[in-house]
């Protein structure tokens, strides 16, 4: 499985890439405008720092509108993914700008018929949000069993599941035991995926005993 970082923040970005641990980057509006600056600069430096996908989301929401900004979106790399919203508008530019070889990921999936449709229209990916169904007392979980399983019936569709809105480590491992093909993660649940208290116990444990033991041998060394 895939791991995408979901930010706009270079610091993040760099520090997980530099771990080797992502495969590609997720942004939306919202993340540009957290981030402050001008987003040219940081969707450029993006692009620059990660070799694998980068979405990167139009304003738009109608159809002309779309295709301009996804066009000057592609001149910041060939790995930009042009992200447009599950809309009339959005798959109509999702299929002028697949049959023109521009991969899309389709936004904002909450039911299994928006992802056929999306796949339909030639969709790189797919992006259900299960945190948001979760939120409204429905299991975002099993969006993501239906989509998978509706892919598998048709495996004329390349679409890659990629699931978005994740809230903690175990939506990941649920996602993974499905077989999705992508996550797209916050930094700080990326961060918590790393940790577990009785990694840190134990670590603390070794070197305490590394110490006492270099006390009575000092001359050793590793």
């Amino acid at each position: 499985m895939k791991i995408f970082l979901d930010t706009a923040n270079l610091d993040s970005i760099r520090k997980y890439n530099d771990m080797g641990l992502l495969d590609g980057i997720t942004t939306n509006p919202s993340l540009m405008s957290k981030e402050g600056g001008n987003p040219k600069n940081v969707m450029e430096e993006i692009t620059k720092i990660i070799e694998g996908d980068v979405s990167l989301e139009v304003v738009s929401t109608e159809y002309s509108g779309m295709m301009d900004e996804g066009k000057r979106l592609r001149e910041y790399g060939d790995n930009v993914v042009v992200k447009v919203p599950m809309t009339p508008d959005g798959l109509k530019a999702c299929k002028s700008f697949s049959s023109d070889g521009i991969p899309v990921n389709v936004t904002l999936i909450f039911s299994a018929n928006q992802a056929l449709l999306a796949a339909k229209s030639g969709a790189r990916y797919v992006s259900p949000f299960i945190g948001r169904l979760d939120d409204v007392g429905q299991d975002g979980m099993n969006l993501i069993k239906d989509i998978k399983q509706i892919f598998d019936n048709y495996p004329q569709f390349k679409t890659q599941i990629l699931v978005a809105s994740i809230r903690h480590p175990v939506h990941v491992v649920d996602a993974a035991k499905i077989g999705a093909d992508v996550v797209t993660l916050p930094p700080a649940v990326l961060d918590k995926m790393m940790k577990h208290p009785l990694t840190k116990i134990g670590l603390e444990n070794f070197l305490a005993d590394w110490e006492k033991f270099k006390a009575t041998n000092p001359d050793v060394k590793i």
